[in-house]
């Protein structure tokens, strides 16, 4: 068997890396601007394309056709996480600065139930087969459609909704059949 029909996975991986390393780094001045036009700051930006490097980077490989069109929309997405969340915590501040003890009790609480489950989500994504998991990642947290999933990774579209079914199911799953994790009384220390 010839050096290039060989099955290890390390060549192909080596190569999948290099060309995302040379795909992201062409695509590193579009995707800072895309990003600086929606969150008002450059070196905001900068830090979001760096985080989406990193994200890339320590995951496996997923298999795109057009991955400079991909990692745009990621960026594009990233940026629309990173304006929600902010907005999130300029309400937070806002309630805090107002003096709202209560409000700001209740979403504490609300908090540590959206923590909860979000971990229970976590924990039943990471059980899911890697393939399904993949899948849902890309159409929940990456924007993609179920025909752009099943082109990428030449499937069907019926496979690929029966993967997000999959996955569906075992997210509504883990937070249905959680028990409530104890608070302490309101007013309690």
């Amino acid at each position: 068997m010839s050096p290039t029909t060989q099955n290890d996975g390390s060549e192909g991986e080596s190569s999948a890396r290099a060309r995302f390393i040379q795909v992201f780094m062409a695509q590193r001045a579009r995707m800072e601007a895309l990003v600086s036009r929606r969150v008002g700051c450059r070196a905001t930006a900068s830090d979001l394309v760096q985080e989406l490097f990193l994200r890339f980077w320590g995951r496996a490989q997923v298999k795109v056709e057009a991955l400079d069109t991909y990692l745009m929309r990621c960026a594009g997405n990233l940026a629309i996480d990173h304006l929600r969340s902010e907005s999130s915590r300029q309400r937070a501040l806002a309630d805090v600065s107002q003096g709202s003890a209560h409000l700001v009790s209740q979403t504490l609480e609300q908090t540590l139930e959206v923590d909860d489950d979000l971990q229970r989500i976590e924990n039943a994504l990471r059980a899911l087969p890697e393939r399904t998991r993949q899948i849902f990642l890309l159409n929940r947290v990456h924007g993609c459609t179920y025909s752009e999933i099943a082109r990428a990774m030449h499937l069907s579209q019926s496979a690929v909704e029966k993967h997000m079914m999959r996955a569906l199911q075992a997210c509504k799953a883990s937070v249905a059949q959680a028990a409530p994790i104890p608070r302490p009384p309101r007013g309690t220390p």
